[in-house]
């Protein structure tokens, strides 16, 4: 019996790249429904949908931006189909992408989740798709630079973002995928609960992967399953917010699942890389507005 898809996706002024992402479902193969979940989008991004639309599509619009979390629950709750496939409007999905995950999803029964090949539009590998949970002690080598001395000591200082290590010729096992494209077995869902809704935009994916293997299902990456990444198309406009919501989502999910595992002065230690990071970030972004303003104002 075919496995019924349900394609969920949650929108905030995508603007073009969200009909090419429509249409590439529609090139992978028949899916049972296609439910886009709008944040109160102000661009036209709906609009342009056009010809992509088809049969089986669902617009569901939010009064407001109530974030990532909040959208990809009110698409589940919506929808109908045996697995569904979690998909971000600034992906394009290879022809072969969904046949390719839900291979890998029927060879593994205790399979809850699979993800697919993130790339760049340039074809190299996007960082995330694959990877380790960033622990509280992989998060602090990261923050501090002491990457480098990954080569000499791996176990200590090892890297949790694995797209720099050869990709693999068959799906393999990992302890977390990216929430931009994630085909999740619906009753996998029903055992482990919905999103955490505390998380506005960034490390829900994190915080759904370290409850699936909590509740012993695995999740799995498939190589073959590509699927380009426009990165950022969505958060683009607000980097700075962006950036806040990232990094108290990274709070959430350290006092979470680690506050009672390490000790408290590394927990501050992580908290202060964490946050003189964002400190960073909105310092580069706020020049970077100012530098163009100047140059602006000069023409």
């Amino acid at each position: 019996m075919a496995t019924s898809i349900s394609v969920i996706i949650v929108n905030y002024n995508a603007g073009p790249v969200l009909a090419e992402c429509v249409t590439s479902i529609k090139n992978a193969g028949p899916v049972l429904e296609i439910i886009i979940v709008d944040n109160a989008s102000v661009d036209d991004s709906l609009d342009r949908i056009g010809a992509a639309a088809c049969s089986g599509l669902t617009i569901k619009k939010n009064p407001s931006n109530l974030g990532f979390a909040v959208g990809c629950n009110v698409g589940t709750k919506i929808a109908s189909g045996d697995c569904l496939l979690y998909l971000n409007p600034d992906c394009i999905l290879d022809p072969n992408a969904i046949d390719e995950m839900i291979t890998c999803m029927k060879v593994r029964p205790d399979a809850g989740m699979v993800g697919g090949l993130l790339l760049n539009p340039d074809g190299t590998e996007q960082a995330g798709g694959r990877r380790a949970v960033p622990t509280p002690w992989r998060s602090f080598v990261r923050a501090f630079g002491l990457g480098h001395l990954e080569k000499r000591y791996p176990r200590i200082f090892s890297d949790y973002m694995l797209h720099r290590q050869p990709l693999p010729e068959h799906p393999i096992e990992v302890e977390a995928i990216s929430g931009s494209c994630m085909l999740v077995r619906r009753e996998a869902v029903a055992d482990v609960g919905l999103m955490d809704e505390g998380y506005f935009m960034h490390c829900e994916d994190l915080d759904w992967c370290m409850r699936f293997r909590q509740k012993e299902w695995k999740i799995l990456f498939g190589p073959h399953a590509k699927v380009v990444h426009h990165q950022g198309t969505c958060s683009r406009s607000r980097p700075i917010f962006v950036a806040w919501s990232k990094h108290k989502g990274m709070m959430r999910f350290y006092g979470k699942f680690f506050r009672h595992q390490y000790p408290g002065a590394l927990m501050w230690l992580v908290a202060l890389g964490i946050w003189t990071r964002f400190v960073g970030v909105m310092a580069y972004h706020s020049i970077h507005h100012v530098l163009r303003w100047v140059g602006f104002g000069r023409g």
